[in-house]
Formats: C-alpha cells, structure tokens, sequence
C-alpha cells in the first residue's frame, strides 16, 4: 500500500455485519445504474456514468464483518489522456470494531495524486462513501441515478454546479 492511495474512513454505530451487507448492496449507495451483483467472491458488476467513466469490477476477497476486495478488471474514462488508469487497481473495505461503534476504512489502492482523474475520483470517491455511511446509518444512501451529484461530475457533463455546497 503506497500512503498516497486514496483513502477515506467512517465511523458508524451499527454492527460490522450491517457494513458489510451495505457494502455489497452497490445500487444502493454507489450507483442505481450498475449491473451485475457484488454478494460473493467472483460475482462482478458494471459502473457507469454516461460516456464519462465505465469499469468492470470483480469481486476479490469477502471476509464476513470485516473485509472486501474489489479489483478493478476493465475501465474507461472518456476525460483523461489514459483512459484506463484504474484497470489493475484493487478497492479495499475494511471493517473494525471500535468500542462501540464501527469504522470503515475504504483505500482505493494505486489511484494516486499523479494519476490524471486522481482529483475527480477522490471527489467522487468521498461523495459515494458519505453515501454508503448514510445508506449504513439510516437505511437511505445517495447513488448516482443519471444526475452528476458532484462538482466534478457537474463539470464533466458540461452543467454548472445547482447546489452551493456542491460547488
């Protein structure tokens, strides 16, 4: 693991398990377009946004209440130089016990600052974690459904940002 891997963290207040199984459930915090399923080791899915961003991710490794491997088979951006820059790149869900509650430390490992979509998905990467942390904590996550939900996705569609917190 290199220390500039993308990184973010969560703590919540229900049971690892519930983590996990929120994880798993991909339409509901990442995406309500993505096809194919992420229940078990193997099972692979497709994220899309538009023409902007296309990746086809298997299922890596499953430790029950505790972790998740993706690994990223195929990718296309349509807005960087090298379309494929996450082709290759392992996605790690770590789930712990903390007290009482439960941290999710999500490392998207090899998307570093000096790839070209490094400030784009990072940006992305935080909105979807906030909603994977919503979808954990309240039963209700904020995946993408054909609307940009960031600035960045804002300005790679050509909109201009509608909400100032976004902006």
């Amino acid at each position: 693991m290199d220390t500039r891997d993308f990184t973010t963290r969560f703590t919540v207040g229900q049971a690892p398990d519930a983590v996990f199984a929120a994880i798993c459930n991909v339409r509901g915090w990442w995406s309500a377009d993505i096809t194919g399923s992420a229940d078990r080791v193997g099972d692979r899915f497709v994220h899309r946004v538009r023409d902007l961003h296309r990746c086809e991710i298997a299922i890596k490794q499953m430790v029950p209440g505790s972790k998740i491997v993706w690994t990223v088979l195929d990718n296309h951006f349509s807005f960087t130089h090298d379309a494929t820059e996450w082709t290759g790149t392992d996605i790690v869900f770590e789930i712990t016990k903390a007290g009482g509650q439960t941290e999710l430390r999500f490392t998207h490992l090899g998307l570093v600052p000096a790839y070209e979509c490094y400030d784009v998905c990072s940006d992305g990467w935080s909105t979807y974690i906030a909603s994977l942390r919503d979808l954990v904590a309240t039963g209700n996550g904020r995946p993408y459904a054909g609307e940009a939900r960031t600035a960045s996705e804002q300005a790679l569609m050509g909109q201009t940002p509608t909400d100032p917190a976004q902006a």
